[in-house]
């Protein structure tokens, strides 16, 4: 390998973006800290090397403004603020220890071990529900009839929509993970996507009152008073965490399951063993978030001058963590390229990351996946492509691996 064969490759290549892991492959042989050309971004590749950025909140901060950068600076926010919004704070993600302390605590005590079991029967409902839609039909547009529809009704819910907007829930994520984190956005999807989440902040503006006076068995109601000996959040901290919320636990979670069935198709053979031992599927999950990790990227901020791998990156670079690169590093895990269902130590992958920040909705993620799959190979068998997936397969993003569409045809059990 040489570093001319880097120089062939580019994130900003929707191609590369889709398909990245020769890429990563070489970038773990020849440049495990990489530069990105055309945007000066310092991108972390190898396990070793994230985890230590993930836990180093004082070197690599997590207050990273993405809004104002790009060749836009500002435009969003100025169209949430003019329309009546409320522009972008940081919270959660976006704010290191002690300040991340207070949103986390919250956060937590909505997605607690309690709350995720007493969701499970729901999701196993929603599940089999969605499974009743298509299944006699042999065939379905997987994407959209199972794997956006599944995590997207259960958020829904919680956030309170009804069963029937999940469309419309779809229509916010998309848009709040849009143009505003694309470095090649233009200034007119830049207007959409900023008008799309103004819509959303003002339905969920009456939402965070409504539950405030009338509180509910629901996601807002926990959010808006579950605040103990801390004050309650304001309303610009309630738009922003919640949609974080949005964003974090809906996009990732289709991609997931997308890929799941994507494993399916590609390898039937995975179906046997799962069929034969249902007590794989937790396995199944956990290799699925490794291999296909629904976050590639997130970002974080260099704080003062900071050396990695013999790479210096400089006082204010902004640093993609690369979570998708370090679980396909080979000297983290054996054969990486591999999809094994019996890999020792897969609980080690970095899908939901690491340190303070680590993923609050992992617990109901899993529990979704778990509940999907299980139901999939106790009802369905023999999944192929009904049509063949487009070129590039996913739509092009700097940070997650969504599908443009995944139609497939199976038998019914």
């Amino acid at each position: 390998m040489s570093q001319e064969h880097i120089k062939d490759f580019s994130l900003l290549d929707p191609i590369v973006s889709s398909d990245p892991f020769d890429f990563y492959d070489l970038l773990h042989h020849e440049a495990p800290v990489y530069k990105i050309p055309e945007t000066g971004t310092y991108v972390i590749t190898k396990y070793q090397d994230l985890r230590q950025v993930l836990k180093d909140y004082r070197s690599f901060s997590n207050n990273v403004k993405v809004t104002d950068r790009g060749p836009f600076p500002g435009l969003y926010q100025s169209i949430l603020r003019d329309g009546g919004g409320w522009e972008h704070v940081q919270t959660l993600q976006r704010t290191d220890p002690p300040k991340h302390d207070r949103y986390r605590k919250l956060v937590d005590r909505v997605f607690s071990i309690k709350h995720v079991r007493a969701m499970t029967p729901r999701i196993e409902n929603v599940v089999n529900n969605l499974i009743d839609k298509f299944i006699d039909n042999g065939k379905c547009e997987f994407s959209h009839d199972f794997a956006m529809a599944m995590p997207g009704i259960i958020v829904a819910e919680q956030l309170g929509l009804e069963y029937e907007q999940v469309s419309t829930f779809k229509m916010w994520a998309d848009a709040m993970l849009g143009a505003a984190y694309s470095p090649t956005a233009t200034e007119a999807e830049m207007r959409r996507d900023a008008g799309i989440e103004l819509q959303a902040q003002k339905f969920l503006a009456d939402v965070f009152e409504d539950r405030r006076l009338n509180p509910r068995e629901d996601l807002i109601s926990a959010m808006v008073n579950a605040y103990g000996d801390d004050d309650p959040l304001n309303m610009s901290e309630l738009q922003n965490v919640v949609r974080q919320l949005i964003t974090g636990g809906f996009e990732t979670t289709q991609s997931a399951i997308n890929h799941g069935m994507w494993v399916l198709v590609r390898m039937p053979e995975v179906v046997d063993e799962l069929r034969a031992d249902h007590s794989l599927v937790k396995a199944f999950v956990e290799e699925v978030l490794r291999w296909e990790s629904p976050v590639q990227f997130l970002m974080r901020q260099a704080t003062e001058d900071v050396k990695i791998s013999d790479t210096l990156i400089p006082a204010g670079a902004l640093v993609m963590v690369g979570y998708g690169p370090a679980n396909r590093d080979a000297e983290k895990f054996t054969c990486p390229h591999e999809f094994d269902l019996h890999r020792k130590g897969v609980g080690a992958h970095l899908a939901f990351g690491s340190g303070p920040h680590f993923c609050p909705g992992a617990l109901l993620a899993r529990q979704e996946l778990i509940s999907s799959f299980s139901a999939i190979i106790e009802r369905m068998d023999n999944f192929r492509l009904l049509k063949p997936l487009p070129l590039p397969v996913h739509k092009f993003s700097m940070f997650f691996m969504p599908m443009h569409e995944f139609f497939i045809k199976f038998d019914k059990r």
